[in-house]
């Protein structure tokens, strides 16, 4: 039998609902519709949860924006507004925030590119705090990005890339970013 691949935990959840005609149990999910912008937000509660869907205990949230594909600045700062608002609720964020985004994937392989694209355009600043020996700013944050590669064409497992960069950079935050297989095109 053919079976469908996603990384989502949305779709995960949706897979299972086709199939059962139930919830998960161990599973609880919120969703809140924008304009233009769908989130959702999916909760593993429980080993329970985490056995059906196949993914560890935690918290999954998608960003759904069809509309992303059309020229529209206002709709992509929306977007980067309410992302900040879910990464905001998911962390303890404090003054002097020490932040690592991480672009996994391949920038060679068009389809996984999207972790190497979106760390060329961020303006990373740690070398600017470590420049002016500064610990704090009231309107910067300290940040830095790798895009490690893939192991095909390092050689190194990237868990372990970014374990030496987490071991000697110590940031309070890591962002990863990746493109996801889904079952949707739009998504």
């Amino acid at each position: 039998m053919f079976q469908i691949r996603t990384d989502l935990a949305l779709e995960a959840r949706e897979l299972y609902q086709e199939e059962k005609q139930q919830e998960i149990p161990g599973v609880a999910v919120e969703q809140e519709e924008f304009q233009d912008i769908t989130v959702t937000r999916v909760e593993i509660l429980d080993e329970d949860g985490a056995k059906v869907m196949g993914k560890s205990q935690g918290k999954y949230i998608t960003l759904e924006c069809v509309a992303l594909r059309r020229p529209d600045a206002d709709l992509k700062d929306e977007v980067s507004k309410i992302l900040a608002i879910e990464l905001r609720k998911l962390t303890n964020i404090k003054e002097n925030l020490k932040v690592l985004v991480v672009g996994l994937g391949n920038s060679e392989v068009t389809p996984d590119a999207l972790g190497p694209k979106v760390i060329s355009k961020l303006f990373v600043t740690r070398h600017l705090f470590k420049l002016y020996n500064k610990n704090s700013d009231e309107e910067l944050a300290e940040l830095s990005a790798i895009a490690p590669g893939v192991m095909g064409t390092t050689g190194i497992e990237t868990g372990e890339i970014i374990k030496g960069i987490v071991n000697n950079t110590r940031p309070d935050l890591v962002v990863a970013v990746d493109a996801l297989a889904s079952r949707r095109m739009e998504r």
